[in-house]
């Protein structure tokens, strides 16, 4: 149901309800005063259903244009950000839009973040993640304070992660295929928002 639909239907539906009053004697019967009363209070549940369904509408209208600006990926729209900051300036900004920062959950999922950064973003840039270790060394956790289960850490050449307590969060670098490197948190690093399809 379309926002357009919704409005006339609650027209409608108060049209009905303002018909049936002045349509109805006004007699001191109990059953009809009680009858009258249970129909203008399920007109009110279904008004209030209404409404409801008009904010998921306008909800869904809002992730599906983040979805038309970014890329969908397994029922997730991201959004790049090219411009460059620290990780918690990066974090806040996800959050005030109403999303987090990007956290793959599976190898596909990486790929295609990795790809989505590399064609909105440029081939040579890294992109924070939504991961730390800010709490306790080596435990690295997504923004909801859960462990990481899916890991991309370069461990070939560099090892990672290998920051110590000078690096306690993660990036994505495109010029290593989609590897995560810590980083120090302070670094400025462009950034990718995600947000969950309602």
């Amino acid at each position: 149901m379309d926002f357009r639909s919704a409005r006339l239907l609650l027209f409608f539906l108060l049209l009905v309800h303002v018909s049936c009053q002045e349509n109805t004697p006004k007699r001191r019967n109990g059953k009809k005063e009680g009858a009258n009363a249970a129909a203008i209070e399920e007109l009110r549940k279904q008004i209030d259903d209404i409404l409801q369904e008009l904010s998921l509408l306008k909800e869904k209208q809002a992730l599906q244009t983040v979805c038309l600006k970014g890329t969908k990926i397994h029922g997730k729209c991201f959004l790049a950000d090219g411009k460059k900051k620290p990780y918690h300036t990066a974090s806040e900004d996800c959050i005030a839009k109403g999303g987090v920062l990007s956290t793959p959950l599976t190898g596909d999922e990486n790929d295609q973040l990795y790809d989505y950064v590399r064609r909105s973003i440029g081939p040579e840039e890294h992109v924070w993640l939504g991961i730390n270790d800010m709490l306790t060394e080596g435990i690295w956790l997504d923004q909801t304070g859960s462990s990481v289960r899916f890991k991309n850490w370069e461990t070939e050449i560099t090892h990672q992660p290998v920051g110590g307590r000078a690096h306690n969060c993660a990036m994505l670098s495109t010029t290593a295929n989609g590897k995560w490197f810590d980083e120090n948190c302070r670094a400025e690093k462009a950034s990718v928002c995600e947000f969950n399809i309602v």
